[in-house]
C-alpha cells in the first residue's frame, strides 16, 4: 500500500459508526446488490505504476479484453493513493461510488467494519475459482480473523532492501547487509557529502507503521493485544520505533531533510545516487521511470536483528498488497464478480503483476518464470517465508494515523537536533495510545 493522508484515516474511524447500507456503485437502498445495469461497471483502480497516465494505458488495454469477452462496458478511473481512501469514504456517505474498487490491504478490516463491501464467503469465492487459488497470507490480509474476507487479493507486495551497487563497491562493501548492525555499519561507510546511507520518508505515516510493525515483531512485541486492544508502549514496540528513528537521530545515516519526505522522494534520492539504500515495496518500475537501469542496483531481504528471516525465526516485512472489492449495493453484481474473476485469472495475474513488479497472490501465476527475476524472486520468497499481515482490527487505519503521526513528530525532533530517547519515544507512543482508547 502506498502513502495515504492522515485526514483520510481519521475520517475512516468516524465512518465506522455510520450506516453504510446505501453505499456503492448502485442505487439499491437495502444494501444488497442487484443486476439492474448488467452492461455497465465502474472501477476505481489504485495507482500502481509510475504515473496515473501509465496505469490508464496498462489497464485500458487489459480491460478491453474483458469488455470483448462479456459485452460489459467498464468505466475506469485510476485514483491516486493520496485521494483513494477519502473517495471511498465519500462514496459510503453519498451512495455514489464505483461497483468495484481497489483498496490497500491494510484497510481491509476497517472498511469491512463499515458494512459497505461485499463479503467473500466460500460460495462467492467459488464464483471466481475458489479461495484455495490464493496464497493464505494474502487472504489473511483481506479482513478480520474469523470473518469472511471483505476483498480478494489482487497484487501482493513485500518490502525489500534495494542497494546501489556502485556506491557499495566504491566503499568496499562486498555484500548487502543481513542484519541491522551491518546496515548501520554500511550506511556510515557511504554517508559523505550529499550522499547518505539510507533513504526514508519522515512524513510518510503508512511507511512508518510498516517499518515499526516489523521492528516491533523483531523485538518480540506487537502493537495490539491478542484481543485487539492497543498496546503501544511495550518495551519491544518502543525499541522498534526508536530503532527506526535512530537511523536519523543517532546513526546519522539518513538526511535530516528526509523528515519532510512523504511522497516517494526516497525513491528519487536513491535513483539519483543520493542514497545507497532504501527499503521499499516493488520499486523497480519507479526506478526505471526515473532513468535507473536495473543493473545499477541489487535487491536483498530486509535485515533482521541477527540470524536470518523466516518462519519461526524473524519477520522482516509486513504482507503488503492491493485487494479488489465489490460494493454490496452494486447494480451489476454478476458483472462485478465476472470482473474480479477476470482480474484474478492466471493469465491476467501474470500480465498485471509482472508489469507492476508485484507478486501474484494467485498460486499458479506466482510460479511463472516472469517472477524469477532477482527483485521479484526476493519479494516472492519474503512473502512465502518471512512476512506477516498487519493487525486486522477495525481500528487499523486510526492506528496508522496516531502512531504514524507520533513517529513523524519524532523524526521532526531528530531533524531539529532534539534528543530522541527511549523515554521520549515511550511518551509519544503513550499519547497515541490514549488517543486510540478515547475515540
Amino acid at each position: 500500500m502506498r502513502t495515504m493522508r492522515a485526514a483520510a484515516a481519521t475520517a475512516l474511524v468516524i465512518a465506522l459508526t455510520a450506516t453504510a447500507a446505501a453505499c456503492g456503485g448502485g442505487t439499491a437502498t437495502n444494501g444488497e446488490g442487484s443486476n439492474k445495469s448488467p452492461k455497465k461497471l465502474t472501477y476505481w483502480a489504485s495507482n500502481q505504476g509510475p504515473s496515473i497516465e501509465a496505469d490508464k494505458e496498462i489497464l485500458t488495454k487489459e480491460i478491453a479484453k474483458f469488455e470483448k469477452q462479456t459485452g460489459i462496458d467498464v468505466e475506469l478511473e485510476v485514483v491516486p493513493w493520496s485521494d483513494l481512501l477519502n473517495r471511498i469514504l465519500a462514496a459510503t456517505s453519498s451512495g455514489q461510488g464505483p461497483d468495484i474498487l481497489n483498496i490497500g490491504n491494510t484497510w481491509s478490516a476497517s472498511l469491512q467494519a463499515t458494512g459497505a463491501l461485499l463479503p467473500w464467503d466460500d460460495k462467492t469465492f467459488d464464483k471466481i475459482g475458489g479461495r484455495d487459488r490464493f496464497t493464505e497470507s494474502a487472504v489473511a490480509a483481506a479482513g478480520a480473523e474469523g470473518k469472511d474476507p471483505a476483498a480478494v487479493p489482487l497484487y501482493s507486495l513485500s518490502y525489500a532492501l534495494y542497494y546501489n551497487k556502485k556506491i557499495f563497491k566504491d566503499a568496499g562493501i562486498a555484500k548487502p547487509p543481513a542484519t541491522w548492525d551491518e546496515l548501520v555499519e554500511a550506511g556510515k561507510k557511504v554517508t559523505k557529502g550529499d550522499t547518505y546511507g539510507l533513504a526514508l520518508e519522515g512524513s510518510n505515516l503508512s511507511n512508518h507503521i510498516h517499518q515499526a510493525f516489523v521492528l516491533a515483531k523483531q523485538h518480540g512485541a506487537d502493537f495490539f493485544t491478542a484481543d485487539g486492544k492497543p498496546d503501544f508502549t511495550s518495551d519491544g514496540a518502543v525499541a522498534g520505533v526508536k530503532q527506526w528513528v535512530d537511523f536519523m537521530a543517532k546513526d546519522k545515516i539518513t538526511s535530516k531533510s528526509a523528515a519532510e519526505y512523504a511522497q516517494n522522494q526516497s525513491l528519487s534520492d536513491f535513483s539519483k545516487g543520493k542514497a545507497a539504500m532504501v527499503l521499499w515495496q516493488a520499486a523497480a518500475s519507479t526506478f526505471k521511470s526515473q532513468g535507473m537501469d536495473e543493473s545499477e542496483y541489487g535487491v536483498a531481504p530486509v535485515p533482521v536483528q541477527s540470524g536470518t528471516p523466516g518462519q519461526g525465526k524473524q519477520i522482516n516485512s509486513m504482507v503488503a498488497g492491493i485487494n479488489i472489492s465489490v460494493f454490496k449495493n452494486t447494480d451489476n453484481l454478476d458483472g462485478a464478480l465476472q470482473f474480479v474473476k477476470f482480474m484474478t485469472s492466471d493469465a491476467e495475474q501474470k500480465i498485471l503483476n509482472s508489469t507492476y513488479g508485484s507478486i501474484p497472490p494467485v498460486k499458479a501465476a506466482q510460479q511463472d518464470a516472469a517472477f524469477d527475476k532477482p527483485d521479484t524472486a526476493v519479494l516472492r520468497d519474503v512473502l512465502g517465508t518471512s512476512a506477516a499481515p498487519l493487525p486486522q482490527v477495525p481500528e487499523e487505519s486510526q492506528f496508522e494515523t496516531v502512531v504514524g503521526t507520533a513517529i513523524k513528530d519524532l523524526f521532526a525532533d531528530a531533524a531539529a537536533g532534539r534528543p530522541v530517547t527511549t523515554e521520549s519515544v515511550k511518551a509519544a507512543l503513550g499519547k497515541a495510545e490514549q488517543q486510540m482508547t478515547k475515540s
